[in-house]
């Protein structure tokens, strides 16, 4: 992983990417401390209504100023009280790896920005869906069902998995 070329500057983008309940956040943060690396999370940015179109601000705020090796900033999502409102700023650093975790982390459109990405199955929809649900309430359960239908449609057209340099 670490042999891969940098490629956004001289930034290498590690993305661990895969359906909700996978498994994605327990690796992205054994791979943050392992390299000593920032993780930036999708849930960071998405929302049920927004789990994809907010990555433009991904891309303004931290990835093109990393590109050319300035700091890069953006305003996180706070989930405390389950509903998604403005939450405080992070700061990103150059840096020499970075962890991108999250559904839609290793999309087609930052592929070409990638040094690696990994694709984590994980079990079953049931089992991905029980896991959710434990670990974010059970108030959320017909927004995972939801958010997995959403999910097979979007891998199915980005083709994530094909992409990834390893598949767990």
């Amino acid at each position: 992983m670490l042999a891969a070329p940098a490629r956004l500057g001289k930034t290498r983008v590690v993305a661990v990417d895969g359906p909700a309940g996978s498994g994605k956040s327990t690796l992205a943060r054994a791979l943050a401390l392992e390299l000593n690396a920032p993780m930036i999370k999708t849930d960071h940015f998405a929302t049920w209504d927004d789990p994809v179109a907010w990555w433009p601000r991904l891309v303004d705020g931290v990835l093109d100023p990393l590109a050319r090796g300035e700091t890069g900033r953006y305003q996180r999502l706070d989930w405390t009280d389950g509903l998604p409102k403005p939450g405080r700023w992070i700061t990103i650093e150059p840096t020499d790896v970075l962890i991108l975790e999250g559904v839609s982390s290793a999309r087609r459109s930052i592929a070409p920005r990638l040094s690696y990405a990994f694709w984590l199955d994980g079990p079953t929809e049931a089992e991905r869906l029980e896991r959710a649900v434990a670990r974010d309430g059970q108030q959320h359960r017909q927004e995972f069902v939801n958010w997995q239908q959403w999910e097979r449609g979007w891998f199915a057209v980005d083709n994530t998995r094909s992409r990834a340099d390893r598949i767990i």
